[in-house]
């Protein structure tokens, strides 16, 4: 029996009380100050439920409820992956199908020569291919995947040269999953949007889980908001919406989980079952593993199966516990770094810890001529580069793909992100920095200087 039919009502345990995610919400709102609005919902042995706190917008004084549409981010990959399987379980596709078969005529893949990149690999994150393309340039950085459409996806394609095997290593990428959905869009005919409309939201029940906005979302959308919390565009990802384009409620959530767990029949149970059959170790020093779309991580009793998503104005986490019974979904309508992933773990294992408040940190005086040598271009992954320049007398570092930090001097060659839980080291040689170490969310990320 698999993991995703193996959570029934007679087996349900109860979550954390209604007073007590209260407290949780309402001190990472009011006193944190890490979001503008946050819905949970749990499914445990007392039934659906919602809990919520806080407002769709900053300044805007009504309530957000199971029924506020959020951006979902990353979460969209579950579905993604679902929809594969649901093709897999139709017939219509199989998951050792080479993704060069899907494209059209004149676009190649960059495969291997002894292996074909498959739909299971994009599915995986184990294609070799890169976290985001390397030709991605942002008209607008507050819209960083509006421009890139299926021409630009496809001349990528083309031209890359591969530093890895695809099946060989775990490495995220929102490409990767990206790709996944334009083929299955290209094979059905169908735009993402209607392809996830008529073979999930429809068949289960989910009324408001789209990219495009409805009529009837009108005065239910949240509205999201950047580190400072303060209001920013949602984000459009045309040809890469697989990656992460989906909007939805808590109340939708809540449906699907009920549907993932096996708590209620859908015709998508046997694709739900696919999900979790094949695996992945995600290479970590963890327990962890890459299932189709899902992460599992932990043993035992303690094992559960999640997804998070981050996109400039939102953060989400979507998770269930199969020992428990218990199913848990945090919308945040902000993009803090502490986000909902926390909360998430916590309900679903009460020994997960919260967050600490973030350390708050002061700035030093220096003579901004310095900053010089810092600038330049850092390599922290294949296609994905952290860029340090100078704006006027302030230091800023950029992500491929991402908005600019400022980041302020805290000590000789250290720097902290002015909006994010961040820190960024210098290793300096004579004038000029060699290299940088990011330090974010307990992890030491090196990154060598890429252009002189």
């Amino acid at each position: 029996m698999t993991l995703g039919t193996s959570a029934h009502a007679g087996s349900l345990s109860t979550a954390s009380t209604d007073a007590e995610i209260q407290e949780i919400l309402t001190d990472r709102i009011d006193r944190q100050q890490q979001s503008i609005g946050i819905v949970v919902g749990i499914i445990d042995a007392n039934g659906r439920r919602i809990v919520a706190h806080g407002h769709p917008a900053k300044g805007d004084p009504r309530p957000v409820d199971g029924q506020t549409v959020f951006e979902v981010g990353s979460v969209t990959k579950v579905f993604t992956a679902l929809l594969l399987a649901d093709a897999v379980e139709e017939g219509t596709l199989r998951l050792d199908t080479p993704v060069s078969t899907l494209l059209p005529a004149g676009v190649t893949m960059p495969d291997d020569k002894q292996a074909a990149i498959t739909l299971k690999d994009l599915a995986t994150h184990m294609s070799g291919l890169p976290r985001l393309p390397s030709n991605l340039a942002p008209a607008d950085m507050s819209n960083p995947y509006a421009d890139y459409d299926a021409a630009k996806l496809h001349a990528f394609l083309t031209s890359h040269k591969p530093l890895r095997r695809p099946g060989v290593e775990h490495e995220y990428s929102n490409l990767g999953t990206g790709l996944l959905g334009h083929v299955l869009t290209l094979k059905a005919g169908l735009s993402y949007d209607e392809l996830v409309t008529s073979r999930i939201a429809a068949p289960l029940g989910m009324k408001d889980t789209a990219i495009t906005p409805r009529p009837d979302w009108s005065g239910r959308q949240a509205k999201g908001h950047d580190a400072a919390l303060e209001p920013v565009s949602d984000w459009d990802l045309n040809a890469l919406q697989g990656a992460g384009a989906l909007r939805s409620t808590a109340d939708d959530l809540l449906i699907f989980l009920e549907a993932a767990m096996g708590r209620k029949p859908s015709s998508l149970a046997p694709a739900f079952a696919t999900l979790l059959a094949t695996r992945q170790p995600l290479g970590n020093g963890d327990d962890d593993q890459q299932a189709l779309g899902w992460v599992i991580s932990g043993k035992g009793d303690e094992q559960f199966i999640w997804h998070n998503g981050g996109t400039g104005g939102y953060r989400s986490f979507v998770g269930y516990r199969p020992s428990t019974g218990v199913g848990v979904v945090a919308l945040s309508n902000a993009s803090t770094d502490i986000g909902v992933d926390d909360i998430g773990r916590h309900l679903l294992n009460s020994n997960a810890p919260l967050a600490p408040p973030t350390v708050r940190r002061t700035a030093v005086t220096v003579d901004p001529a310095s900053y010089d040598a810092y600038l330049g271009t850092y390599r922290l992954a294949p296609g994905f580069d952290l860029t340090i320049f100078r704006d006027g007398n302030r230091l800023f570092a950029q992500a491929t793909g991402q908005d600019r930090l400022e980041i302020l001097p805290e000590a000789e060659h250290r720097f902290f992100a002015k909006l994010i839980d961040a820190q960024i080291s210098f290793t300096v040689t004579g004038s000029r920095a060699e290299s940088l170490t990011l330090h974010q969310g307990g992890r030491d990320s090196p990154a060598p200087r890429v252009e002189k």
